[in-house]
């Protein structure tokens, strides 16, 4: 199943600034991996999950999703893999009604009013938000924003759904049923988050970016509890294992 691997080979990104946010990224995922990427801010990575469907492609290096390079030309082929949902989910909406919103990307896919009516109920009965349906998207909680930009994504049917900090702000309710939606995700998925928790209970690998360069890759359980190696990193360990 190549069309689920994504990998970075020695991947450069400068900003036009001139900020260096990425500075030789190599790494590769496979078919059903869940991968967490955690970092102090600025340490790359809402950078690192843009490459993944071309919203920014690289200053030097290469990014592969399946069998294809990602370039300004396979774009459009690349963003029907890879789903990305943004940190703030208002970067998402821009429809007058949620139902509006989760069908734009399958309208976009040239699937007919029946398929895409399909796939808008089942993505908000997937993050039990189907009573959101006729609602404007600007007028939700946090919460009911991150489900209803989870399902605008889990519409388009991605073969891996990457996701930039999905926790933040959501209550502990909406926190638990994220956790739960995206344990029932089964294709690879990428998750990028300072809730270090959520990332020890969703993914069972790890990455850790420091200063635009991975400095850990390896199993959630040992990079987790690793407390130097966290520390060195301006991050903590988790809240449950801060506990015992």
């Amino acid at each position: 199943m190549s069309h689920h691997i994504v990998e970075f080979k020695d991947v450069f990104f400068r900003y036009p600034d001139g900020t260096e946010a990425l500075r030789g990224v190599s790494f590769r995922i496979t078919h059903g991996e869940s991968v967490g990427v955690v970092g102090a801010n600025g340490a790359g990575k809402s950078t690192l999950l843009q490459h993944m469907n071309g919203y920014l492609l690289p200053s030097s290096g290469t990014v592969i999703v399946g069998d294809l390079p990602v370039t300004a030309k396979s774009r459009r082929e690349i963003r029907r893999k890879v789903g990305i949902v943004f940190q703030n989910p208002d970067d998402q909406f821009f429809m007058p009604t949620v139902f509006d919103d989760v069908a734009f990307g399958p309208l976009n896919l040239g699937l007919d009013e029946a398929a895409v009516r399909e796939r808008v109920l089942r993505a908000l009965t997937t993050v039990s938000s189907l009573d959101l349906q006729d609602k404007p998207p600007h007028h939700l909680s946090c919460g009911q924003k991150s489900a209803v930009a989870i399902a605008s994504v889990m519409a388009m049917e991605p073969d891996i759904l990457a996701m930039d900090e999905p926790a933040a702000n959501l209550d502990p309710r909406s926190r638990r049923l994220l956790i739960g939606l995206l344990k029932t995700f089964r294709h690879s998925k990428i998750v990028a988050s300072h809730d270090l928790d959520l990332i020890l209970d969703v993914c069972e690998r790890c990455i850790v970016i420091g200063n635009g360069r991975v400095v850990a890759d390896g199993p959630s359980g040992r990079i987790l509890t690793d407390k130097s190696l966290l520390e060195a990193n301006s991050l903590e360990l988790p809240l449950s294992l801060q506990r015992r």
